[in-house]
Parts: C-alpha cells; structure tokens; sequence
C-alpha cells in the first residue's frame, strides 16, 4: 500500500467504507519490537483513492510491461500500532473500472476471456492475518477472490510514514506487493507467440499504493 504525498492533487472526502463481514482471525505476533508511535496511528482507516493506486504490472509479449490500476472500489482497514496481529484490511474492487491506458485492453480484460465482469463484477481482498517482520514492515496475510476462485496470498507491507494534510486530515502511507499466478484464479487465457513464450505472462504483479484517512466516528 503507498506514499500520500506522491502526487500533488487537492484532498477530497474520503469514500465511504466497506465494513467487514465477520471477526478477522489475528496472527501470532513475533516479538520484534515496536516504535512506540505506532500506537497512535491505532483505529479505522478509509483509502483515500484521489491520492492511492491499487495496480497491477504484467509482462506483455515477453518484452514489455504493462501496467493498469483499478478506479472504482471500496476499503475498510484496521491498523493496530501496539497489536499488529489485530490489524487488517477488506478491499471490494469493481473489475470494470480497469484502465491501462488502451480501451481495446480494457475492453478485452472485462471480457469473458478474463474477468467477465458481467457475471463476476467484483474481486476481493479480505485479510487473515497480520505479523509485524521488523521495523516498517509487516506480512499481511489474506484470501483474494477472483471470479468464482478464492486463494491465499501472502503481502509485503511497509508503512510509509503519517502526517496531519493541509486540509486537517490525518493521512498514513502504505505500500504493499506481492506476485500471483492467474492461472491459479481461472484466468488462463493466452495466445502462443511464434518464436515461443506466451503474449501475456502467467505472473502478475499486484501493487498497493495507498493513501488511508483516519475515519471520524459517525455521530
């Protein structure tokens, strides 16, 4: 999940949270030792979208990259500066809303070849556990349900850092990545290429760029 400040656009209203369905289930903790200011950063967290990318990067031809992000989702995140273990995150992402920059791609990754959003709008990301690994960063642990496939992944999370914004809000960075095979979600189509190799690589990586606004309790 990523750095608030990277881009320079004026603050909006946050979106409206997803509130999570049933208990998360928290990991073991590892002892390693916490920055005391941790602590205040405990409490719910909306993304705020304006200033976050949830993306993913793909390797096209076997020559090239490329690279899309999702526009249209809603978030729920708990963080937990003096029990990591509590922490955890729910991200409900509306497929449709893919850009890569080409609307013919698009087009074809909305498509029944791939996500067929028509009958599977959303895909989800729903954490299990969470460990904090050292320092700034954690393993955050969690089902992610493509199409009608649920599978675990595992993510590399660093928080990036917290500040009060211009606008009065208390803003916390985060980054996360990790790397799937969409095979393994029913994603399988794939052209041969003559010299060998496949057009789109089985291996994608999932990138997590986010700016979270602490959440005023409703009155």
């Amino acid at each position: 999940m990523g750095i608030f400040s990277r881009r320079q656009s004026a603050t909006t209203e946050p979106t409206q949270a997803v509130g999570p369905r049933t208990p998360f289930p928290a990991a073991e903790t590892t002892g390693v030792e916490l920055d005391p200011a941790l602590r205040a950063l405990t409490g719910e967290w909306t993304i705020d979208r304006p200033h976050s990318r949830i993306g993913f990067s793909v390797r096209h031809a076997m020559v090239t990259t490329v690279r899309g992000a999702f526009a249209d989702y809603d978030s729920a995140l708990y963080f937990d500066g003096a029990q990591p273990s509590r922490s955890r995150a729910e991200l409900v992402i509306r497929v449709a809303s893919v850009d890569t920059g080409v609307e013919q791609r698009d087009a074809h990754l909305i498509g029944t070849d791939f996500f067929d959003a028509n009958r599977y709008p959303e895909m989800m990301f729903r954490s299990t556990s969470t460990t904090h690994v050292g320092a700034e960063n954690f393993r955050m642990t969690g089902d992610l349900t493509i199409r009608d496939a649920t599978r675990p992944v595992e993510l590399q999370l660093a928080y990036l850092g917290s500040v009060l914004d211009p606008f009065g809000y208390e803003r916390a960075g985060f980054d996360a990545t990790t790397t799937i095979d969409r095979t393994e979600w029913g994603l399988v189509y794939n052209q041969r290429l003559e010299a060998g190799g496949a057009m789109v690589s089985e291996r994608v990586r999932l990138q997590f760029d986010i700016s979270a606004i602490r959440s005023v309790p409703l009155a």
